[in-house]
């Protein structure tokens, strides 16, 4: 993958984002590619020297990486952190990298940081719970120690004060969310289903074939939906996902008109790597255009 630096970042930065410390240790896949839709996973494996990205677009990752030294100057005696464990699970060596185990005589308590917004805080990810489930399952099956709880320690990086007052919103800028605990045979059925799905990806990929398309949660879709409005004013009366339900909320009320919101495919237009080398994106352009 090539950097670009069109913001001239200092070169302490560029040296940060050029020299990866990351690694999967030799895996077919990691917990976080396990759960990554599998379409992108093989795209960015097949086009990987191609894609280009801009240092600006890395810095919140940065924030992620500084989280590592965090850790390690904060370990206490009953701490492991950052520990890469390794299974085989159907033909597939499958690792995943824990943040921080907190070790107790009756098992182990999972976190994981994450720098992040407060609307994600708000609107808590099911990835987070898929990810910390995947780790449960890999300290019981490897490390052989019973999984006590599980935690998201999410670090807010556009806190502000003055925002606490809303309903949901962080009280500091530091907050630990609980993550529920999925059974054994849960954790397991999971993780084979999305290996069948990588491996269905990867044969594909290999043969030329075309690729999975992403779902909706994959693209982060918003459909399209129309808002009944006055005229100037800020806040629709009422939204709705259908132009014929809006029509008849309109038919209901007199100096109103029509707004389509536009619906987007954000990850797509925003924040995937290869939108540009992705013939489902690219049709989905042409169909909007």
């Amino acid at each position: 993958m090539k950097v670009t630096n069109k913001y001239n970042l200092p070169e302490t930065i560029m040296n940060v984002i050029e020299r990866p410390a990351y690694t999967k240790g030799g895996a077919h896949i990691s917990a976080t590619e396990l759960l990554n839709s599998p379409r992108i996973v093989q795209l960015k494996r097949k086009y990987w020297e191609f894609i280009e990205t801009d240092a600006s677009e890395m810095v919140w990752a940065l924030f992620g990486s500084a989280v590592h030294n965090l850790l390690e100057h904060g370990k206490g005696e009953n701490h492991i952190v950052e520990q890469r464990l390794h299974t085989e699970i159907d033909g597939w060596h499958l690792s995943g990298a824990i943040d921080l185990q907190e070790i107790e005589e009756d098992g182990v308590n999972i976190k994981d940081y994450k720098v992040t917004g407060a609307w994600s805080v708000m609107n808590e990810k099911q990835d987070w719970h898929n990810q910390l489930n995947v780790y449960a399952y890999l300290v019981e099956a490897v490390a052989k120690k019973p999984v006590k709880s599980l935690g998201i320690v999410a670090i807010v990086r556009d806190w502000a004060a003055r925002d606490t007052v809303k309903e949901g919103y962080p009280q500091a800028p530091i907050v630990v969310i609980d993550i529920p605990l999925w059974p054994m045979e849960q954790r397991e059925a999971f993780i084979k289903e999305r290996i069948g799905l990588h491996a269905e990806a990867y044969f594909l990929k290999e043969s030329e074939g075309e690729l999975p398309l992403c779902n909706e949660s994959d693209m982060w879709e918003k459909p399209t939906s129309y808002a009944v409005m006055k005229p100037g004013a800020v806040r629709a009366k009422s939204v709705h996902k259908t132009l014929e339900e809006a029509q008849h909320a309109l038919n209901q009320v007199k100096g109103y008109e029509l707004e389509t919101r536009q619906g987007e495919r954000t990850r797509c237009a925003k924040y995937c790597q290869v939108s540009g080398f992705c013939t489902q994106y690219q049709n989905y352009l042409k169909e909007q255009s």
